[in-house]
């Protein structure tokens, strides 16, 4: 069961170089954390193995974004993002994420996470869309959540003559 952490205003910090990554089952269990995992959010390996991943999520993430996550990963693809995650102590770091299913025999195992800082300019322009994916998410209800915020996401990126994986790609790189 995921521990109740207050967040906090602190940010967490990691260096250009490094790397976070993680693995888990089908059902989000980790399985595998670095040791940058580790340092990062703050966890023991024994705090880590076996948790769900969701122990670092932080509330200030749209549930829409893990369901298109969630969505684009079991369907066999990897996923971009950016994702805002909370450590042990309730501070924040944001990361740019690459999950990719983990194949065996044709299939699905797994996932495997790498994670690197987020770009200070990415976060800004990602921000504003996760906070407006979060009212919409408020504003309809537990039960229509994910599907609500998704949907304003997906006509956001259809306005914008873009899909997510070409707008995180681009803010990454940029």
């Amino acid at each position: 069961m995921k521990p109740r952490i207050t967040p906090t205003q602190t940010e967490v910090t990691f260096a250009p170089h490094e790397t976070i990554v993680s693995k888990t089952d089908l059902k989000g269990r980790i399985t595998y954390a670095n040791r940058v995992f580790m340092k990062v959010a703050n966890y023991s390996e024994e705090e880590l193995l076996g948790a769900q991943h969701n122990i670092v999520r932080h509330p200030d993430m749209p549930r829409g974004a893990f369901k298109h996550l969630w969505d684009t990963i079991q369907e066999g693809r990897e996923w971009f993002g950016f994702v805002k995650n909370m450590t042990k102590e309730g501070h924040y770091y944001w990361v740019f994420a690459n999950v990719t299913p983990d194949f065996e025999a044709g299939r699905i195992v797994g996932y495997f996470s790498v994670r690197r800082q987020a770009p200070r300019a990415a976060i800004r322009a990602i921000e504003p869309l996760y906070t407006e994916m979060r009212r919409i998410e408020q504003e309809a209800g537990a039960a229509q959540a994910c599907a609500a915020s998704l949907a304003w996401l997906t006509a956001k990126l259809t306005e914008l003559r873009t899909d997510y994986e070409s707008l995180v790609l681009s803010l990454f790189h940029d």
